[in-house]
C-alpha cells in the first residue's frame, strides 16, 4: 500500500542503508544496531526489532559515508509499523536536535545521492 496523497515532507528524502545504533533514552542498556531505509535533514525510516510507541525519544548514532565518526542525533518516534510479524518494523523517527556540523555532513549526504540518483 503506498501513500497516494500530498506530499508533505519538508525536505528531499535519499533511499540509503546507513549503519545507525540507536537506544530508547528512557530505558538502560538497551542499544541496539541496525540500518536506515531513508534519509532526510528533518528524519529518516530505519527497521527497529520491535515496536516503538509514537513519541518514544532515540539516541542515535548514524554512520554516513562524509564523516569517519558517527553523528548523534536524539529522534523522535512518530509511527512504527510491523512489516514481519514481532521480527522487523519500519520506524518513522523526527530529529529533535541536530547541531549544525551534523546537519552539514546530512545535507552534504543527501546533495549527494539526490545528484547520484
Amino acid at each position: 500500500m503506498s501513500y497516494a496523497g500530498p506530499e508533505r515532507r519538508k525536505h528531499p528524502r535519499i533511499s540509503g542503508r546507513f549503519i545507525v545504533s540507536y537506544r530508547i533514552m528512557d530505558e538502560i542498556d538497551n542499544a541496539d544496531i541496525s540500518q536506515t531505509k531513508n534519509l532526510s535533514i528533518g528524519g529518516m525510516l530505519l527497521t527497529t526489532n520491535r515496536q516503538l510507541e509514537p513519541g518514544t525519544n532515540l539516541a542515535l548514532e548514524i554512520r554516513l559515508p562524509f564523516d569517519p565518526n558517527p553523528i548523534m542525533i536524539i529522534g523522535r518516534v512518530l509511527e512504527s509499523r510491523e512489516i514481519t510479524k514481532n521480527l522487523i518494523y519500519d520506524t518513522r523517527l523526527t530529529f529533535l536536535a541536530v547541531d549544525e556540523r551534523h546537519r552539514n555532513i546530512i545535507n552534504e549526504t543527501v546533495g549527494y545521492y539526490l545528484k547520484k540518483g
